[in-house]
């Protein structure tokens, strides 16, 4: 990985390490001083803040005390637990906080060679698509000789609290980390693909099938190194940080530390007596305060677990701010969750492995339609196709497809007051088989997605899509703004995704020769109804075939059907506006394929342009003599080739 590396404010920790040893001072890090103005950018601080070094705070300071683990953090008095939260989820995983914490066993102090410390940390974070390391020194804020942000329950491990430094950094300051969310942090330590759901919305507390099936969902996540979090949105009545009856907080991210299948009951030799609950563990950033509900630490339903159960669950029965709840309570209490899922593309693995793509992207405003890049939504008829559009393909019969679109991440402007997430979000499209250049109208492409438009940092959809091609539109949902995105897509198949630049075909020294397009024409095959019986059943295998010039495209064939939708869509640029487009039916065999019947199409800009049934004909010209069966299409031709 360290190959792709890039350096923050090009900060080299192996160079600087080193001059510090070979002057014998310790590190001060000229980006981000021991000064007011890394920690604030509006609020004074309620008194003096005073940067002391680990070694100042205690004796021995550590990276670690006995391993990493999610009872190691401690929010502090920054609105933060969002960030503690998404620390404790990633404690969870050492493959995941060996890259966040690299070499930590070379950064950790060494008690016998003092002179080898030089008061200097790196860690590495994924910025919009990047890995890129931070370097930070150990000037830590303190008020009475204690940290006053986030902190280990062991008063010598400092990790956490180093690790906060390093993404204030980033962000320009402490105050920046205010109120974030927990999986846009997950996302900035793992580039995992971050998906949010609401709860309350989608009625998980009150359908069981909703319910059941995200329980299978999440329990995949969290088997395959996902990390998950929750809260509880604050409405108009209640106020952030209040406590419910049941002890939880409200508007304070929780991580999710365990999720499991409990059985209860006896094993007994011929048969399973025993009831199956589905249990969730959380864990509260501050390290007390728990749910105080069914299966609480302290609630009579443990009776029910045996003693061994209880231990492989490890269940303790201190208020350490970690509590198990059933999935429905769960479902029913907390009304939003964040799922990181750390998607698998490596070739060596026992599960499914994804093919990824990903783009780097940005709207721009321009005033020639043209060339803006800042549309707006789907609701600004006039402009939306103004926007960036990508093209992909699905290869197989279908496919699954998980789609995520980030915007930059906009905390480093909080100081200019420009520091919320704009509200983004994308639209899919099924286009023609064949298309390559830019959508200017839509007249028989097919919407089939559409995500939620939501000014979080990340918008995700899961979808399956049927074979084909496909446009995806991202977009803000106000036209005429500029921010940067990310597009990451991921599918079973390589999908080429690719962006579509060109407007029209190019113009090149070869087109004088061989002439240049001057029409444009999109048909839509609907369906062919009444065609000739073809095998014994009574049925055929059709396909169509359409011809343009010297291009041929094909649809799938449609099985045992005298009648079929085949809903296939083609554009052609014609340099030749006098020869017709011909539309052939085909029926596969697995020898050699038998021609059905045809239509022989003109294509002008005066043809109409609803649907038309069309009788199928024999070869030759329009007049050829009439066979079973006929086609339904729509066709629209343009002499503007920028119209369609």
């Amino acid at each position: 990985m360290s190959s792709s590396v890039q350096l923050f404010r090009g900060q080299n920790y192996h160079e600087l390490k080193g001059q510090c040893i070979q002057q014998r001072r310790l590190f001060e890090d000229p980006e981000f001083p021991a000064s007011d103005d890394s920690l604030f950018y509006q609020s004074a601080p309620p008194r003096k803040v005073e940067w002391k070094r680990p070694k100042d705070l205690c004796e021995d300071p550590r990276l670690f005390v006995n391993g990493i683990s999610s009872h190691d953090l401690h929010q502090g008095t920054l609105g933060n637990c969002w960030f503690v939260a998404a620390c404790s989820c990633l404690a969870l995983r050492k493959t995941l906080w060996q890259q966040v914490i690299p070499d930590f066993n070379e950064q950790e102090w060494d008690p016998k060679n003092p002179e080898k410390y030089a008061g200097i940390f790196r860690f590495r974070f994924w910025c919009f698509g990047q890995w890129t390391e931070v370097v930070v020194d150990d000037l830590l804020p303190t008020m009475d000789g204690n940290l006053i942000y986030c902190h280990s329950n062991v008063k010598n491990e400092f990790w956490s609290a180093l690790l906060e430094k390093a993404y204030a950094k980033l962000a320009g300051s402490y105050e920046a980390l205010d109120g974030g969310s927990a999986a846009d942090a997950i996302v900035d330590f793992t580039g995992a693909v971050a998906e949010s759901i609401d709860l309350v919305q989608g009625k998980y507390g009150e359908i069981i099938s909703e319910q059941m099936k995200l329980f299978e969902d999440l329990l995949k996540v969290h088997k395959r190194g996902g990390l998950i979090s929750c809260y509880i949105t604050a409405s108009s009545g209640s106020t952030n940080e209040a406590e419910t009856e049941m002890g939880l907080v409200i508007g304070h991210a929780y991580a999710v530390t365990a999720i499991r299948k409990l059985r209860l009951g006896e094993r007994l030799i011929f048969s399973f007596k025993a009831e199956k609950l589905f249990m969730i563990r959380l864990r509260n950033p501050w390290g007390k305060r728990e749910w105080s509900g069914a299966w609480s630490d302290t609630s009579e339903e443990w009776k029910k677990v045996s003693s061994s159960e209880q231990k492989s669950l490890g269940l303790t029965l201190e208020n350490d701010g970690e509590f198990w709840m059933t999935f429905e309570d769960w479902c029913k209490n907390f009304t939003d969750v964040d799922i990181c899922r750390i998607v698998n593309t490596s070739y060596f693995s026992i599960h499914k492995t994804w093919e990824k793509k990903m783009m780097h992207g940005a709207w721009v405003k321009n005033s020639e339609p043209l060339l803006n890049r800042s549309g707006g939504c789907f609701d600004n008829k006039e402009t939306f196709l103004q926007n960036p559009q990508y093209v992909f393909d699905v290869k197989k019969t279908e496919d699954k497809v998980l789609v995520s679109l980030q915007q930059e991440d906009r905390r480093k402007y909080k100081k200019e007051g420009k520091g919320d997430s704009i509200p983004i979000g994308f639209e899919i499209f099924k286009v023609e088989d064949n298309r390559r250049y830019r959508l200017h109208k839509l007249t028989v492409q097919e919407r089939v997605a559409t995500s939620l438009y939501i000014n979080t940092r990340t918008v995700f959809l899961k979808r399956i899509l049927k074979q084909g091609r496909y446009v995806l539109i991202p977009t803000t949902y106000h036209p005429g703004i500029i921010t940067k995105f990310i597009l990451r897509l991921f599918t079973d198949v390589p999908s080429k995704l690719r962006e579509l630049k060109a407007d029209k075909p190019k113009m090149t020294c070869w087109s004088l020769l061989c002439g240049y397009p001057r029409r444009v024409t999109q048909i839509k095959i609907c369906s062919a109804e009444g065609l000739q019986k073809q095998d014994r059943s009574g049925g055929a295998d059709p396909y169509v075939l359409i011809k343009c010039e010297n291009q041929n495209m094909r649809s799938s064939v449609q099985h045992d059907a005298t009648s079929a939708v085949f809903d296939t869509q083609v554009i052609f640029y014609r340099k030749n506006i006098d020869s017709p487009i011909v539309v052939q039916v085909w029926n596969s065999n697995i020898l050699c394929d038998q021609f059905l019947g045809q239509a022989v199409l003109a294509a002008s800009p005066s043809d109409p342009r609803e649907e038309q049934t069309l009788q199928l004909r024999g070869r030759g010209s329009r007049e050829a003599a009439e066979v079973p069966g006929h086609i339904t299409v729509k066709v629209f031709s343009s002499d503007d080739l920028v119209e369609l």
